[in-house]
């Protein structure tokens, strides 16, 4: 049996605990923040994938995924369909709302909410839910808020380590482990 080498204290699964659904901010989270643009003008999004097994994992465990994003593009939606994520509000200003929207739609609180955000816009979502994360290439008003903040940058599997967290939290870390070995 394969055994986990990742390991979260003790008080930080605790904190983790009960969540049912997880918002993520996109640029900054998960991608790099860096906005590329063709000579069409189109946007130009680089994902990592590490973020996006970590994102099928948590929909496996029965945990939500939500995107609540303030730009939108083609790439974004492509890439979002791909991960079967269907719960998403892109090219807001004010996310909260949404975010409430989202909550009531799945019949949800704040406190069974987590929220991954990287800069100012992110905050209001961030202090409500009952767990804040953020990368650690995140705006410092915004490390400060955060219950977490990964090792890893935005866009560089940043969204993978809270995943992993919020598995290891609801108990499925282990068993999903296990069964990717067999």
């Amino acid at each position: 049996m394969l055994l986990p080498a990742l390991n979260f204290s003790p008080d930080l699964l605790l904190k983790a605990q009960g969540v049912r659904l997880v918002f993520f901010d996109v640029d900054g989270v998960l991608t790099d923040g860096g906005l590329h643009f063709t000579e069409e003008g189109e946007t130009i999004k680089r994902f990592n994938a590490l973020d996006g097994y970590g994102l099928k994992l948590l929909q496996s465990a029965g945990i939500t995924p939500a995107v609540i994003s303030g730009r939108d593009s083609k790439a974004l939606r492509q890439r979002l369909q791909a991960l079967g994520i269907s719960h998403l509000a892109l090219g807001l200003e004010n996310k909260r709302p949404a975010a409430e929207n989202m909550l009531q739609t799945l019949g949800l609180s704040w406190e069974q909410a987590a929220a991954m955000g990287d800069d100012w816009p992110d905050l209001a979502l961030m202090s409500r839910a009952a767990f804040a994360c953020a990368p650690a290439n995140a705006h410092p008003e915004v490390r400060s808020k955060a219950h977490h903040v990964t090792q890893a940058a935005g866009g560089a599997g940043a969204v993978r380590e809270l995943c992993d967290l919020m598995l290891q939290a609801a108990g499925h870390y282990a068993r999903l482990l296990a069964q990717s070995a067999k």
